[in-house]
């Protein structure tokens, strides 16, 4: 239902091809390719950014050529993942010989100075302890009792890429969805965000499910309690050391003390980057492969489409929050403009024109790993979905359990519709 607004025609000042040009998007040709990315200039990426836009870069088309052809693509251990968990061990082990040389300076040290150092180790040790994820208290968040049918769909379709279940399911307006865990037990936390849930369909959410499960599946390394937190501690310690912008004299003296560790810090940040890099983007296409089989190939490139609009779905819900706050201002009566905000957002990206589709192809194309460093770009995603033999839907949504999910659906979407126009 794409193109429900008037297009124009112009010529391309180029190679004067006709351009049919819809008011609310760029205008480009596809013949030339004028103005297909007129974006500004992007800044230039810190050192550590930059390796891993380099790195992205050269594992980018050679992943692609070897995921396409995998068979039975599958997580892999190899040389690297294990270098990486060892370093992020000894990494770990730092924080615990802080621990406990900290403990020691206190029981020991009464009478010196040397209870002082070891508050001060303690203090550091606490930063860089390993972190739990908690549940957001800021969204809604379901539990199995709230939502059996919900929960149900995310059993069926864990079981379909090969893994379980979740405890928890929280609600954004974010035009994203995520997997991650929360609490010292490790208990499984699906987030999806509204955003990206309502502009999509039916079998292209299962894939949507699909994706985020897959990553359980696959083993994420860079998810996981031991890399994830290496690399969490890594960042304080860099953070704690950076140097000091303009600095006094003494302030020198501090920088150059600080010097070693922050290298020390950012190259064993660099390392780690570089020993996953290559598996979080296979990770990626992985759980592409587990969109596929949950809700078919068909869904999951579809879903990579949708994917390349996001940022006007962003952009809708922005102007609905700026809106929202005019109406509150000049219209006290109306006290329900929030109702049907998630139809007209739904409504706006069904109404993009398939030529916007095809420039952020394109645009994808031109930037290639500029964007996101840790996600292979959505072109190759949905390039080597259609590479591979397509697939056909393991779960199926119909019209029953559909209007089921709404129903359980309904107050959390009329809360963050509310918080839309509230913000």
């Amino acid at each position: 239902m794409r193109g429900t607004v008037d297009e124009k025609a112009q010529s391309c000042p180029e190679c004067s091809t006709e351009v049919r040009t819809d008011p609310r998007f760029t205008a480009w040709c596809a013949a030339c390719g004028w103005n297909v990315d007129p974006g500004e200039p992007e800044e230039r990426p810190g050192r550590l950014e930059g390796l891993r836009r380099s790195l992205a870069r050269q594992h980018g088309e050679a992943l692609l050529a070897e995921v396409s052809a995998d068979g039975d693509p599958r997580p892999r251990r190899d040389a690297a993942a294990v270098l990486a968990y060892a370093v992020a061990l000894a990494i770990h082990g730092a924080t615990i010989a802080l621990l406990g040389t900290g403990v020691l300076l206190v029981i020991l040290g009464w009478g010196t100075a040397l209870p002082v150092v070891g508050v001060i180790l303690l203090l550091l040790a606490w930063l860089l302890r390993p972190r739990f994820g908690r549940l957001p208290d800021d969204a809604p968040v379901l539990h199995r009792a709230e939502a059996p049918q919900l929960f149900a769909l995310v059993d069926e379709i864990a079981s379909v890429v090969g893994t379980t279940g979740v405890h928890a399911i929280a609600l954004t307006t974010d035009v994203n969805a995520s997997v991650t865990t929360y609490g010292a037990r490790r208990r499984r936390l699906l987030t999806i965000g509204l955003g990206l849930w309502e502009i999509t369909t039916p079998q292209q959410r299962i894939a949507l499910l699909g994706h985020e499960l897959g990553h359980y599946a696959n083993g994420d390394t860079r998810q996981g309690l031991v890399i994830a937190n290496a690399l969490q501690s890594l960042a304080t310690w860099r953070y704690l050391m950076r140097p000091i912008s303009h600095p006094t004299v003494p302030e020198m003296a501090l920088n150059v003390l600080y010097l070693l560790p922050y290298g020390a810090a950012q190259g064993l940040l660099m390392l780690l980057d570089q020993l996953t890099m290559r598996a979080k983007q296979r990770a990626e296409y992985l759980a592409d492969a587990a969109a596929a089989r949950a809700g078919s190939s068909e869904a999951a490139v579809a879903l990579m489409d949708r994917l390349l609009v996001t940022d006007s779905a962003e952009t809708l819900l922005l102007r609905m929050s700026n809106a929202g706050q005019v109406i509150r201002a000049q219209d006290a009566e109306r006290r329900e403009p929030w109702r049907d905000l998630w139809d007209q957002l739904a409504a706006h990206v069904d109404s993009i024109p398939e030529h916007e589709y095809e420039r952020q192809r394109r645009v994808g194309i031109l930037r290639g790993h500029s964007v996101d460093s840790t996600h292979p770009p959505t072109h190759l995603r949905r390039a080597c979905l259609l590479a591979r033999p397509a697939v056909a839907a393991a779960v199926v949504a119909d019209d029953e359990r559909q209007h089921a999910l709404d129903t359980e659906l309904a107050p959390s979407r009329a809360r963050l519709a509310r918080h839309v126009l509230a913000r």
